[in-house]
């Protein structure tokens, strides 16, 4: 098998621990390239002394393998290590700018299972890294051009342990929140998916005044994700009712998205999150632009809502980091996807769960609302979303009968303003088929014809 020209997906690397991209060898000459491209960004070190790098991780049993493997990569470049431990994807981003640091490393796999892992990257600001820096590392990663490239003695880096990380990372989320409010009298359930806000997202809601039911909080580096978390919010609805909680919580793995759940058990994810803040903050007349930013994987009621309170709607490609891209080029602070990548600008560099469950529950707080009455902010289009396993992601117009089956869906939807968006998954081997109208019958008929095809032809 020849070796692949690119490592870096929509999100970072990510696939199977152990199996290339995400192998020790690949994350030691990762490890070297970064170093070597943050190192050369700037002659001088952002902190005191040299150069350094944050690495952080969430709970699985591979983190050690990779984290291990990039360190050493790294301070063979004279480049020192920080590590944090476990700790949420935006808490990580947030500790790369309070140290001072070059750079920030996640290893995560976000909502994939345990099996799988990843490695995403900051800038010294915050923010994920621009594509030409991507393209930079991965062109050194294969080229081989820094081999000869080997700091000896005292120049070799160094690796050190931050303890208080978990610590730095909870007072900048609850600063989020309004100092005159609490969150006393709330009854709050958070499912924590094991992974790395078992200690952080819990720690915020006391200390704010919550009581507070956890679930998803004992990770053993095999659980992250599996039958919990945002990935099977269905989980925490039911806790919900059986607690009589007026707000439910439900992360991913890295904690970097936010699913919620109202005290009637119903289910509030990304869009719902984005139309309550969304309005709210057009209502105040406090979002820039009066702009929302979302994705084309958005409701279309999204779009009607935002629009009829005299405000707009952008759209970008899926992936928080296109999201977070518009956002800065034009000054926006609001945006997110429906998976419940949430970022609010003004708090955070990049999707944090914690901090937009934390916006919703201060607009619940200063109109004494709950969360179901919120949600009927605006109406939701019927929408379907199919996700087919493929074993290879093969153009779609070259599938036979396919161009022509999605032209006439498109035909049949667009008129009550509805559409049809076909795309791959950026992170994982699937295929995904999204439908909107007016009416779930619509919806269903077209939604699984489309899916048919592409399970004929290319279903793994």
């Amino acid at each position: 098998m020849s070796t692949p020209n690119r490592i870096f997906g929509t999100d970072g690397v990510r696939g199977t621990a152990n199996i290339e991209p995400v192998t020790a060898e690949t994350a030691l000459k990762l490890g070297r390239a970064a170093a070597h491209v943050f190192k050369t960004l700037t002659s001088h070190a952002r902190g005191l002394g040299r150069h350094k790098i944050v690495i952080g991780k969430d709970t699985r049993l591979s983190g050690y393998m990779i984290e291990n493997a990039l360190s050493s990569g790294i301070l063979s470049m004279g480049v020192d290590v920080i590590f944090i431990g476990p700790l949420p994807t935006p808490g990580v981003a947030y500790v790369t700018r309070s140290l001072r640091a070059d750079a920030g490393i996640v290893i995560t796999a976000s909502h994939n299972p345990y099996d799988d892992n990843g490695i995403k990257f900051f800038r010294a600001d915050g923010y994920k890294l621009d594509d030409n820096v991507e393209a930079r590392i991965e062109e050194l990663v294969f080229s081989g051009a820094i081999n000869h490239v080997r700091p000896v003695a005292s120049e070799v880096g160094k690796a050190l342990r931050v303890d208080d990380a978990v610590g730095r990372y909870i007072e900048y989320a609850k600063a989020s929140f309004p100092k005159r409010m609490n969150l006393e009298g709330l009854r709050i359930v958070v499912d924590c998916a094991h992974g790395s806000s078992y200690k952080t997202t819990p720690s915020v809601l006391r200390e704010l005044g919550a009581e507070v039911i956890v679930y998803g909080n004992q990770p053993d580096g095999t659980n992250i994700n599996k039958d919990c978390g945002a990935m099977h919010p269905e989980h925490m609805c039911r806790h919900v009712l059986e607690h009589r909680a007026q707000l439910g919580i439900a992360h991913d793995g890295d904690a970097d998205r936010v699913q919620l759940c109202d005290e009637q058990g119903n289910l509030v994810d990304g869009d719902d999150i984005l139309a309550i803040c969304g309005l709210e903050m057009l209502s105040r007349d406090t979002l820039p632009e009066k702009t929302l930013v979302s994705t084309v994987m958005s409701n279309a009621g999204l779009d009607v809502a935002i629009q009829a309170a005299g405000g707009r709607l952008v759209r970008t490609a899926v992936g928080d980091k296109y999201v977070i891209d518009e956002m800065l080029r034009h000054g926006f602070t609001v945006g997110g996807e429906q998976s419940g990548h949430i970022i609010f600008r003004d708090f955070a560099t990049t999707g944090d769960g914690l901090i937009a469950a934390l916006q919703v529950l201060r607009i619940m707080k200063a109109k004494d609302a709950l969360l179901s009455q919120l949600r009927l902010c605006w109406t939701r289009f019927p929408q379907k979303l199919v996700n087919v396993r493929v074993r290879e992601k093969v153009p779609f117009e070259q599938l036979d009968g396919f161009a022509a089956l999605q032209a006439e869906a498109e035909a049949a939807v667009a008129p009550e303003g509805g559409r049809v968006f076909v795309r791959y998954s950026g992170t994982e081997p699937k295929a995904r088929v999204l439908v909107e109208a007016r009416s779930q019958e619509t919806v269903d008929h077209w939604s699984d014809r489309l899916a048919i095809i592409i399970r004929q032809q290319i279903g793994a």
